[in-house]
């Protein structure tokens, strides 16, 4: 199954990015990818207000997505914000969203680990989700991760129990001294966790379109990757926008599982 990840630049406007997820969309479509990964924050920018554009998943922003996904015949997972719990008297959140969409397939993912490191609280605006998540499409199974999930590999291994051949990682990774090599090391160690290919696709660096940071959100690094079962790089982009493709194999999953047998060689404590 041919995939490609849209390492793409959003931002405060969800039109604008629309069109991003339309264009980079059909190059997936026109390089033969049966699906496309696109990061987190794919609706908005983090930086931005969040509770204001939250909506369902059955709402316009989703909606416009599944309308591309539609026409073009091809699966699209990308990063949004859906609403929280408004609890009496306190404040309103969102939750981090995936959302799955294309021929045959809808799925979506609440983000589980909140990223509350590096000054940064997210559990202050975002709810966290409540366990693990995988789909099917193209006869092959996909996990689903978001950003700092990556450093949890219990919920990949958990993916992978229901049967994940590739781990998908949505990501808008804060930059920082270490910080790219960190998001490089946890994509190989969890290919290597769990023998299944890692699907890292991260927000571009806006540095390299000339964007200063916005104070401390987390507003990407790039260096999307696709990791293969023995935790190689098989594909890797540099900082700036970019769209790369993968062919992956399950037999190759099985090969890997058959002479590394971690996950039936593993104890429970």
């Amino acid at each position: 199954m041919r995939v490609a990840l849209a390492q793409i630049i959003t931002g405060r406007d969800l039109a604008a990015n629309l069109v991003l997820v339309e264009e980079y969309a059909r190059r997936a479509k026109d390089g033969g990818a049966e699906l496309v990964v696109f990061p987190e924050a794919t609706m908005r920018a983090f930086g931005n207000s969040l509770i204001d554009i939250a909506e369902p998943l059955d709402g316009p922003w989703a909606n416009q997505v599944r309308a591309i996904s539609a026409e073009l015949g091809i699966v699209i997972v990308a990063g949004m914000f859906t609403p929280g719990a408004s609890p009496s008297g306190g404040q309103a959140k969102v939750r981090n969203t995936l959302l799955v969409t294309g021929p045959g397939v809808e799925a979506s993912y609440d983000k589980v680990h909140l990223f509350d490191a590096f000054g940064f609280l997210e559990s202050d605006t975002v709810d966290a989700g409540t366990g693990p998540v995988t789909f099917d499409a193209g006869g092959v199974t996909f996990g689903l991760a978001t950003c700092y999930d990556i450093r949890f590999p219990a919920l990949f291994t958990a993916n992978a129990d229901r049967g994940a051949v590739a781990n998908i990682v949505c990501a808008s990774w804060g930059s920082g001294p270490g910080k790219v090599e960190q998001w490089q090391l946890l994509a190989r160690a969890r290919g290597v966790d769990t023998t299944t290919y890692v699907l890292a696709c991260g927000q571009g660096d806006p540095a390299t379109q000339g964007v200063e940071p916005r104070g401390a959100a987390p507003t990407g690094v790039g260096h999307t990757a696709v990791v293969s079962p023995f935790g190689e790089v098989l594909e890797e982009l540099d900082g700036a926008p970019g769209l790369l493709f993968a062919d992956l194999d399950p037999a190759v999953v099985k090969e890997a599982q058959t002479k590394l047998p971690v996950l039936a060689n593993r104890r429970e404590f």
